[in-house]
């Protein structure tokens, strides 16, 4: 069975807004890339991959970048563009990029990706991970912690509605000062 890894940056004060909590470099984009790598696939909901659909699929396809964008990304942008992409959406008609749609009942649907031979399924976002969580789908955590305080924004898992107790797993310091920290349901 493949376990479903979720990976966030969040700031020490719980948000997950990536405009808001996160000073991205070098070491960072490696370090997520190395996730993708790890995984047969990625999990997204329709927000998520639409916005990673939109920052880094022209840049995969183009070798092009734009002016926000370091030539150290390009790297991520090339695994990201790579990666086999599952998208749950109600909204969505069709997809490419890479892409299937995710269709029918949510635990059903993932209970089933889960269940294919591989190394994982990485989940990234705010809301599908949220309900990924409230139905116990998710095998691993991992919180990339920022020091920064945002003060504003979506929080991680805002709106669980139990606990989930995890135990520690792994912890690795990134020169930025974020700590990205592993953890597995109890």
């Amino acid at each position: 069975m493949r376990p479903l890894r979720y990976s966030i940056n969040v700031t020490l004060d719980g948000c997950v807004d990536h405009r808001a909590g996160v000073v991205p470099d070098e070491e960072l984009h490696r370090h997520h890339a190395r996730n993708i790598e790890q995984a047969d696939a990625l999990l997204l909901g329709r927000v998520t991959y639409q916005m990673m659909e939109e920052a880094w699929r022209p840049v995969a396809e183009t070798g092009e970048r734009p002016d926000w964008m370091s030539d150290w990304m390009v790297p991520f942008a090339r695994t990201i563009h790579a990666a086999k992409k599952y998208v749950v959406s109600g909204v969505l008609e069709r997809v490419d990029w890479n892409a299937e749609l995710v269709r029918g009942e949510l635990g059903e649907a993932v209970q089933r990706l889960k269940r294919e031979p591989g190394k994982g399924i990485g989940l990234g976002g705010v809301k599908l991970p949220l309900a990924l969580a409230e139905l116990g789908l998710i095998d691993e955590y991992e919180f990339v912690v920022h020091p920064r305080i945002a003060g504003h924004g979506p929080t991680l898992l805002g709106g669980l509605s139990k606990h989930v107790d995890l135990k520690f797993v792994s912890r690795a310091e990134l020169g930025s000062g974020a700590v990205a920290m592993r953890y597995v349901p109890k």
